[in-house]
């Protein structure tokens, strides 16, 4: 019977990774309609900015309500938008060329 809890195992794992990546698919691409990133980075960045931005929402949603972090909460896809926006605007703002002042002569 060890066989089957593994592949059980395996089944949640596999489920996890799928459900994680529909969640940076989507908070990705919600966070990118309101904040435009400052560089092109197609379909598989866009999935990799929404997994980093749930991690940040979620870990900054648990920190504010005193609550643990969890992805099978509702409120999570609103923390994994959240913090895409957070993400994208620190970039955003990071990657602005600086202003030199010239001086008149």
């Amino acid at each position: 019977m060890e066989g089957c809890s593994d592949l059980r195992q395996n089944e949640r794992m596999l489920g996890s990774l799928i459900g994680l990546f529909l969640l940076g698919l989507v908070a990705g691409a919600i966070g990118r309609l309101f904040v435009h990133s400052p560089a092109r980075i197609g379909f598989w960045g866009t999935v990799l900015l929404g997994i980093v931005g749930s991690y940040a929402g979620g870990t900054l949603g648990a920190l504010l309500f005193h609550d643990k972090f969890d992805i099978r909460k509702a409120s999570t896809i609103l923390g994994a938008i959240a913090g895409t926006i957070v993400i994208l605007a620190v970039w955003r703002a990071a990657s602005r060329p600086t202003r030199t002042r010239r001086l008149s002569r």
